[in-house]
């Protein structure tokens, strides 16, 4: 049902803010808003908010749309470095070898 509820959600900051477009650090390039809050699948991106802060209050909308939980899991998420990525991704590719 939380996934369920998550989506529907997702679905209406989408139709507000989906649009928007903004420079993504971790990616090098223009990213939507569509993106920043699906990006880890079942919560927003950890940097969104530093990201999107200079267009619009991104947090309380977060704070809005998401469930208690969900907020309470996304203020928690401690945003991995490049090297542990990096690694992690060496180590997979090393894995289906």
């Amino acid at each position: 049902m939380t996934v369920f509820y998550f989506f529907v959600k997702l679905r209406r900051m989408n139709r507000e803010f989906g649009n928007k477009m903004t420079r993504c650090p971790r990616l090098g390039h223009e990213i939507t808003f569509a993106y920043c809050i699906q990006e880890s699948q079942d919560l927003p991106c950890s940097r969104i908010i530093q990201c999107w802060s200079p267009a619009f209050d991104v947090e309380s909308v977060l704070q809005k749309e998401l469930t208690e939980d969900a907020w309470r899991k996304f203020v928690n998420i401690q945003p991995r470095d490049k090297v542990e990525n990096i690694i992690e991704l060496i180590e997979a590719v090393k894995t289906k070898k």
